[in-house]
C-alpha cells in the first residue's frame, strides 16, 4: 500500500491475518482472509483519509473482508489523492469528506477523481449524513455514501456493490438526492427539450442509458453488449459530460422523462 503526498515507505499489504507486511511487488500484493472463499476477480482499493493510522486501519480492516481486495495506495490530502489516483487508476476510491488539509477537502478530491480517472468508482465517507454533505457527495461524483459509524462488514460490500456498477446509499440519503432533484431550480435541472437532446448521444450510448434505467449493473451491461466494464465505465463518464449528469440516479430519471416523451 503505497502513500500519497508523504514521506515514501515501504509497499504494505495485509496479509490472511490482517497484518501490514511488506510486498516486494508494490501494486500485487492481494488482500485475503484465511479460510473464507475467494473471488475470482480482484478489487483494487484507494483509500483517502484525514490520517495515515485511518487509512492503515481501513487498509488493516479489509484485509479481514470476505471479499477480494488489493489496497494499492493511500492519501491524507486532496493533492495525495489526485495524484495516486491518476498514476494508480483504482477500481475503487474510498475518499473521506475531511482530509488533513479540511473538513470538505475529500469533496474536492473526489470531482478530481471524476475528471482524471473518470473508470473509479468512488465512495464518499462521511461523518455526518445530513441532507446538504450527502447531496454535495453525490454533486460531485460519488456513487457510493458511507456512514463514519458504519461498521467495517458494511464498507466491504459497498466497495463491491459500486465496482459492480450500482449505487449504495441508505433509503433517507437516496431521498435526500430525490428531493434535491425535485427542488433544483430551472437553470440547475437537465432540460430534455429541443432536437439537440434527441442527437446528443450516439446509438450505443443511448443503448446503454436504457439498460441503466433497467437497473442492470455495469457488469450487466458488459455482458450484454459484449464490452469489457471498463469500456461500460468509460461510455457512463462521456454519456454524463454529453447529459450533464453526474450520476446513475440522474441518468435513470433522464431515461425516464423521455420515455414518457417520446416526441422529445
Amino acid at each position: 500500500m503505497k502513500p500519497r503526498s508523504d514521506s515514501k515507505q515501504a509497499v504494505l499489504s495485509p496479509d490472511a491475518s490482517g497484518q501490514l507486511v511488506t510486498s516486494t511487488h508494490p501494486g500485487i500484493g492481494e488482500i485475503s482472509a484465511r479460510g473464507k472463499k475467494m473471488e475470482s476477480v480482484v478489487t483494487t482499493v484507494f483509500i483517502a483519509d484525514a490520517s495515515r493510522m485511518a487509512c492503515q486501519l481501513m487498509a488493516s480492516a479489509l484485509g479481514r473482508s470476505r471479499y477480494r481486495f488489493n489496497v494499492i495506495g493511500y492519501a491524507t490530502d486532496r493533492a495525495g489523492v489526485r495524484e495516486g489516483i491518476a498514476t494508480d487508476k483504482p477500481s475503487v476510491a474510498v475518499i473521506s469528506a475531511h482530509l488533513k488539509d479540511g473538513v470538505f477537502a475529500g469533496l474536492d478530491a473526489i470531482r478530481d477523481s471524476r475528471t482524471t480517472c473518470p473508470g473509479t468508482s468512488i465512495i464518499g465517507i462521511l461523518d455526518s449524513t445530513t441532507a446538504p454533505i450527502v447531496v454535495e457527495t453525490f454533486r460531485a461524483g460519488a456513487t457510493g455514501i458511507l456512514s463514519r459509524e458504519e461498521p467495517f462488514e458494511v464498507m466491504s460490500k459497498c466497495i463491491k456493490a459500486v465496482h459492480q456498477g450500482q449505487v449504495w446509499a441508505s433509503s433517507k440519503e437516496l431521498r435526500f438526492a430525490l428531493d434535491a432533484l425535485m427542488q433544483a431550480s430551472p437553470h440547475e435541472t437537465i432540460s430534455f427539450k429541443g432536437p439537440k437532446r434527441t442527437s446528443i448521444l450516439t446509438k450505443r450510448e443511448d443503448g446503454i442509458v436504457q439498460l441503466v434505467a433497467e437497473g442492470l449493473t455495469n457488469c450487466d451491461i458488459a455482458r450484454r453488449l459484449g464490452l469489457s466494464e471498463n469500456t461500460v465505465r468509460n461510455y457512463l463518464f462521456r454519456i454524463f459530460n454529453k447529459i450533464g449528469t453526474s450520476n446513475r440516479l440522474e441518468l435513470a430519471l433522464y431515461a425516464l422523462n423521455r420515455k414518457q416523451s417520446p416526441s422529445l
